[in-house]
């Protein structure tokens, strides 16, 4: 097997830059005919049991000529056309499986730390990279199977080249859900056979939310390190409407109410792989500092698939914001097993009357579905009004009325 050898000597000719390991070679320099045997060492792959042995990461390749010096030249520290297996990486430390999703084919070439695939469970998915530049040889398990930690799921040929391939101007592509969309199709469709789910709907003025970000955003930046956005006023507006309003932060299980003491807030996430919902726990004590802070950590998580089942099991109640892509209305489904969803949408500058005249404002419709077996219309509606009250005028909240 051959290997590709850079010389940084003139004792060899360019034309044995390319040599097989451990082979003679007859050399001319200066007019002198020489036998010269060249020996590769440092790598367990090549040569095995050799004294010359550095290091396997640093590969070097020796020759000996008779009447002159040694000379030594540096190659590659893998082999080229070397297949090597790649295996399924280390789980979160309570999932002993997930399933395949491949986003390479056989034939494709690959980048050092290209994603080959990813294994998924039932709320993330870890990247599997590819080790070294290559080609995919062969994938060992289907697209969709279930694999474990330490398992062969692929042979990569390393530094070999893709064929290249003619396509037609119109195509089609069947693709198998992956797991999380399942899952999520699973829930949702689990939430709309049992619950008895009613949306009611209010408007919130951001005039005073927005003037009090732009005072206050720079100071808050230079402070906390971390930009001031709305999402910590709607968390935080809220956990307290939650604590007025506790029977929204509760659940039915087996024809039992179950009331909980505490806040934990799912906030929606959406990732190429579908929606996630990280929780952001204890909210009672934290301060807007804290809650910016858990969701640009948690959101960047999601996006990088980083999450972890711990980060995601929990949650009282959810908060949706399809505002950041201008939804201007809607419906939010509850996600089960909690009672109820807050659903954000786009700040639009609307003539609304205020004091008896018209003016244009920043104006949010938010939107509130739940579980009516549950909870009545009653508090749905002045859950609602106390999120839209301390949105408007967070002095309330401060007041405690």
């Amino acid at each position: 097997m051959a290997g590709i050898c850079i010389c940084t000597s003139r004792l060899l000719p360019k034309n044995l830059r390319t040599v097989s390991f451990s082979q003679l070679y007859r050399i001319n320099y200066k007019n002198k005919s020489q036998w010269t045997r060249i020996y590769a060492a440092g790598s367990k792959n090549i040569v095995k049991n050799t004294s010359l042995a550095k290091s396997r990461h640093s590969l070097l390749t020796w020759a000996s000529c008779r009447n002159t010096e040694p000379c030594y030249f540096h190659t590659s520290r893998y082999l080229r056309d070397e297949i090597r297996e790649i295996k399924c990486p280390q789980l979160a430390e309570s999932l002993s499986e997930g399933d395949i999703r491949w986003d390479k084919a056989v034939g494709d070439q690959v980048k050092e730390d290209d994603v080959i695939c990813e294994v998924e469970t039932d709320k993330t998915s870890v990247p599997v990279h590819a080790p070294v530049a290559g080609v995919i040889e062969e994938l060992l398990v289907e697209d969709g199977a279930t694999v474990k930690p330490g398992m062969s799921i692929c042979k990569l040929r390393v530094g070999g080249q893709a064929e290249s391939t003619i396509t037609g101007s119109r195509t089609e592509q069947r693709v198998k859900m992956n797991r999380m969309r399942q899952r999520i199709a699973q829930r949702l469709k689990e939430a709309q056979n049992t619950y008895a789910m009613l949306t009611t709907f209010n408007e919130i003025d951001m005039s005073n939310a927005i003037e009090m970000r732009n005072r206050h955003k720079d100071a808050f930046l230079k402070k906390h390190n971390i930009k001031l956005g709305f999402m910590s006023a709607f968390v935080k507006a809220t956990a307290y409407a939650l604590q007025d309003q506790p029977v929204v932060n509760a659940v039915i299980d087996e024809g039992e109410i179950v009331y909980r003491d505490y806040i934990d807030i799912s906030v929606a996430v959406a990732t190429p792989k579908g929606l996630v919902v990280p929780v952001i726990r204890n909210l009672g004590g934290m301060n807007y500092a804290d809650i910016e802070k858990a969701i640009n950590a948690l959101g960047e998580k999601a996006r990088t698939g980083a999450l972890a089942i711990e980060d995601m099991d929990g949650g009282t109640f959810t908060i949706s914001n399809g505002g950041v892509f201008k939804s201007l209305f809607g419906t939010p489904i509850i996600n089960p097993p909690q009672s109820a969803i807050l659903g954000m949408h786009a700040i639009v500058e609307r003539p609304i009357a205020v004091n008896g005249k018209v003016e244009i404002r920043p104006m949010m419709y938010v939107a509130l579905t739940y579980d009516h077996r549950l909870i009545d219309g009653r508090e749905a509606v002045l859950f609602l009004r106390k999120i839209k009250a301390v949105i408007e005028d967070p002095r309330i909240m401060f007041l405690d009325i």
